[in-house]
């Protein structure tokens, strides 16, 4: 893995040396801001082909790669809570955020729990309630659904990962929520009909700028981090 943005690094040849990047050292590019605004930040992270899909065969796996997944993991481990809609939820098969060792004292330090709790947003509530998601969490997993749905317990995580599917990051970014995109773009084509890594009814007035924050690359993968531009 390579820094190709910002230029400056304080690593020796970090910007045009490939190697394994450290967990501590991805975690560091990839640090929420200090101090934390009062209403939190939310991040947003998703991965595309070079011709848009947000994914292959009904999954992301297939557009994926091991930096993309340290990434994820990293992203994982800053944030207190996993935003995610119930049909990728449901495609992705996914499981309980792992707390991991290599993070656990920066998260105690921070006052957050071992592991990011996910909340699975639904209108439907078509979950199988009978999946590790729900029965092995290290922090109970989260619905959130219509109305009802308990926003108090999501807007006091004030570290927000939001991980798609393309419906909610659509939604998300027409209410004008999201303050960064963690990108990753890989070097396939697919063709299809796979959606755009957002799709929503509406769109915004006047899109939203953001501003590169950095770039990384490894293996034809382009790591991106996209943040507000609160100056434009």
């Amino acid at each position: 893995m390579r820094r190709l943005f910002p230029v400056t690094d304080p690593a020796p040849n970090a910007t045009d040396t490939d190697r394994e990047w450290p967990l501590a050292e991805l975690a560091a590019l990839y640090a929420y801001p200090e101090p934390l605004p009062e209403a939190g930040v939310l991040r947003a992270n998703m991965v595309t082909t070079l011709d848009g899909a947000a994914f292959h065969d009904g999954r992301s796996q297939g557009i994926s790669g091991p930096g993309d997944m340290r990434v994820f993991g990293v992203l994982r481990a800053l944030a207190d809570v996993v935003v995610v809609g119930a049909g990728t939820a449901r495609g992705e098969r996914y499981r309980p955020a792992k707390a991991r060792e290599a993070f656990a004292a920066a998260r105690a330090e921070r006052g957050q729990a071992p592991a990011a709790a996910i909340a699975v947003v639904s209108a439907s509530l078509d979950l199988d309630f009978t999946l590790p998601l729900f029965t092995e969490p290290v922090v109970p997993t989260l619905v959130l659904t219509g109305a009802e749905a308990p926003a108090e317990r999501v807007a006091a995580a004030r570290r927000q990962l939001a991980e798609g599917g393309p419906q909610l990051l659509g939604r998300l970014i027409a209410a004008d929520t999201v303050d960064e995109l963690c990108l990753t773009v890989s070097p396939f084509l697919t063709a299809g009909d796979a959606s755009r890594i957002a799709h929503a009814p509406q769109a915004l007035t006047t899109p939203a700028r953001l501003r590169p924050a950095s770039i990384l690359a490894e293996d034809g993968f382009l790591f991106t981090r996209y943040v507000r531009d609160t100056a434009a």
